[in-house]
C-alpha cells in the first residue's frame, strides 16, 4: 500500500498552516510526525455513540428525497390517465432531480462554512415544502400539474446536500475504519428511496387497465388519482416526521474529533474549486463516475418508458427497479465494510464493479434488441401454465369484461427472465460503485472538504443525467439510443479507472502520522 501514497510535493500542503506547511518535508520520519501532531489534534480521536442516531437521521431524510424524486417513473402510465402528463412531462418531473444541483455550488458553500446542521435543516424544510406543494388540492389539472412541477422542482434542490454530505458526515463523526461503511450507508439510503419508489407506486396506484395486483377493482381516472394522492400525503407526513426530527436533534460535529483527518486544516472554498479543476488525476476519476451515474440514473428513472416496449407491465418495471437498486445497496455497503478491513483497494473494487457492470449493460441491451440479434428471452414455463389455467377457469363464468376482450394466453405477455437478470445486475454493479467512488475522490484530493469534491463530482454526474434527459423530450419515441448509451459510458469508466493512479492522503494522514 505504501506505493499507492501521493509523491511527498503532493503532500506538503495537507493540513495546511495548523501543522505547517513543512510537514511534507517533516513526514520522513513517524517521530517528527508524532512531534508535530499535538499542535493540531489536542487530544486522542474519539468516537461517540449518538453518531449512529445523526447518521441515522441523515440517512432516513436521504431515503425520502429519492422516494419523493422517483414518485412519478414508475407510474408514469397512470399519472397519464389521473393528471393529463404527457411524455414530455414526464421526463420533465424526472429532469427535475437534476436541475435541483444547479445552485450544487451555494450548498457546498453553505456546508463548508456553516456545519451539517445548517445545511440539513434546509434541506429538509425545502422538501417539506416541496411535498406540501404537491398535496395543494385544486380540481384544475392545469395548475395542479404546476404544482406538482414545482414540488419536484423543491425536492430536486434538496440533491445537492444528500448526496454530497454523506463523505462529510463520516469524517466527522466516524473513525478511520468506519469511514467508508458510514459513507456506503449514508448514500445509498438515497438510492434504496428510489427503489422503495419502484415498489410502492405500481402496489398502491392501480395501472390504467385495471392489472394491478392489489387493487383489481374500478381503476377509473378519479380512483387512480385518489390512490396517487394518498401516496402524495404519506410521502409528506414522512418528511415532516423527519424534519422534526432533525430540529430537535441534530449536532453540527462532536465534542472531539474521531481522527486526525478531521481535525485537521482544510483548504478555503475557493482554493479547493481551483485544485479540483486544475487536478487532471481527479478530473478523471470524476468522469468515471459522472458519465456512467449520470446515464444510469436518468436510464433508471423513465425505466416503465424503456421496458414498455419490451411488453413488460407497470408492476414488474418496478420490481425490476426496485431489487436493482435494493441489491446495489446491499452489495455497495458490503464493499464499503471489504474497504475499511482491507485498505488500499478501491481501484480495484471498482475495476471489478464496472467489468461486470459494462457485460451487464450489454446483455440487456443486446436483449432488448432481440428481433434483430435472435436472443432468447427465457420464460418462466410456470407462469404460462398459471395464467393458461387461470383463464380457462375464467372463461367458465359469465364475464362480459373478458368475452369483450376474448381474452387468451397469446395475449399475456411472458415475463422475460434474462431481460430482468441482467437489468438487476447492472443496477447492482453501479449503484455499489457509488461510496467507493467517494471514498475515492476524497483519498484523491485530500485535504480539499468532501463536501466540495463530492459536489463538484455529483454535479457532473446530474448535468450529464440533465442533458440526456433532455433528449429524451425530444426523442422518447424510440429508444434503442437510449439503451445503448449504457455499456458506452460503462466501458469508457472502465478505460479511465484503468489508467487511473491512485493514492490514499488522507488514510495516510490518519495511518502514519497518528502512529
Amino acid at each position: 500500500m505504501g506505493s499507492r501514497w501521493s509523491s511527498e510535493e503532493e503532500r506538503q500542503p495537507l493540513l495546511g498552516p495548523g501543522l505547517g506547511p513543512g510537514l511534507g518535508a517533516s513526514w520522513r520520519s513517524r517521530e517528527a510526525a508524532a512531534a508535530a501532531l499535538p499542535a493540531a489534534v489536542p487530544g486522542p480521536g474519539r468516537v461517540y455513540g449518538r453518531r449512529w442516531l445523526v447518521l441515522l437521521l441523515f440517512s432516513l431524510l436521504a431515503f425520502v428525497q429519492g422516494l419523493v424524486w422517483n414518485t412519478w417513473g414508475p407510474i408514469q402510465n397512470s399519472a397519464r390517465q389521473a393528471y393529463g402528463f404527457s411524455s414530455w412531462d414526464i421526463a420533465l418531473l424526472v429532469l427535475w432531480g437534476p436541475i435541483g444541483f444547479l445552485p450544487c455550488f451555494a450548498f457546498m458553500w453553505l456546508l463548508d462554512k456553516r456545519g451539517l446542521r445548517i445545511t440539513v435543516l434546509l434541506t429538509s424544510f425545502l422538501m417539506v415544502l416541496g411535498t406540501g406543494l404537491r398535496c395543494i388540492p385544486i380540481s384544475d389539472l392545469i395548475l395542479k400539474r404546476r404544482l406538482i412541477h414545482g414540488g419536484q422542482m423543491l425536492n430536486g434542490l434538496a440533491g445537492p446536500t444528500v448526496m454530497n454530505a454523506a463523505p462529510f458526515l463520516s469524517t466527522t463523526w466516524f473513525s478511520a475504519d468506519e469511514r467508508a461503511t458510514a459513507t456506503a450507508i449514508a448514500s445509498m439510503l438515497s438510492y434504496l428511496g428510489g427503489a422503495c419508489a419502484f415498489l410502492v407506486g405500481p402496489l398502491v396506484v392501480p395501472a390504467p387497465n385495471g392489472t394491478s395486483p392489489l387493487l383489481a377493482a374500478e381503476s377509473s381516472r378519479a380512483h387512480i388519482k385518489d390512490r396517487i394522492e394518498a401516496v402524495l400525503y404519506a410521502e409528506f407526513g414522512v418528511v415532516c416526521l423527519i424534519f422534526s426530527a432533525t430540529l430537535a436533534y441534530f449536532p453540527p460535529r462532536p465534542p472531539l474529533p474521531p481522527s486526525v483527518a478531521a481535525a485537521s486544516q482544510r483548504l478555503s472554498y475557493r482554493r479547493s474549486v481551483c485544485r479540483l479543476l486544475s487536478n487532471f488525476r481527479f478530473l478523471m476519476i470524476a468522469l468515471a463516475y459522472a458519465i456512467p451515474l449520470g446515464v444510469f440514473a436518468g436510464w433508471s428513472g423513465v425505466l416503465d418508458l424503456i421496458l414498455t416496449p419490451a411488453h413488460v407491465s407497470q408492476v414488474d418495471a418496478g420490481w425490476i427497479g426496485f431489487w436493482s437498486i435494493v441489491g446495489g445497496c446491499v452489495v455497495g455497503i458490503a464493499m464499503a465494510r471489504f474497504a475499511d478491513f482491507i485498505r488500499g483497494m478501491l481501484k480495484l473494487i471498482l475495476l471489478l464493479l464496472f467489468s461486470g457492470a459494462t457485460l451487464s449493460s450489454t446483455w440487456f441491451t443486446l436483449t432488448c434488441l432481440n428481433s434483430i440479434t435472435h436472443l432468447p428471452l427465457t420464460t418462466e414455463m410456470g407462469f404460462r401454465h398459471v395464467v393458461q389455467a387461470g383463464l380457462e377457469l375464467l372463461s367458465l363464468s359469465d364475464s362480459p369484461t373478458l368475452a369483450s376482450q376474448n381474452v387468451g394466453i397469446a395475449d399475456v405477455s411472458p415475463m422475460p427472465v434474462t431481460l430482468y437478470a441482467s437489468c438487476i445486475l447492472l443496477g447492482v454493479f453501479l449503484n455499489s460503485s457509488v461510496p467507493i467512488f467517494f471514498e475515492l475522490f476524497v483519498e484523491t484530493v485530500y485535504p480539499v472538504p468532501e463536501g466540495i469534491t463530492c459536489g463538484v463530482v455529483t454535479f457532473l454526474s446530474n448535468m450529464f443525467m440533465g442533458v440526456l434527459l433532455f433528449f429524451l423530450t425530444f426523442y422518447h419515441t424510440e429508444l434503442s439510443w437510449f439503451n445503448w448509451c449504457l455499456p458506452g459510458s460503462c466501458l469508457l469508466s472502465l478505460l479511465l479507472i484503468l489508467c487511473f493512479r491512485e493514492s490514499y492522503d488522507r488514510l495516510y494522514l490518519d495511518v502514519v502520522v497518528s502512529v
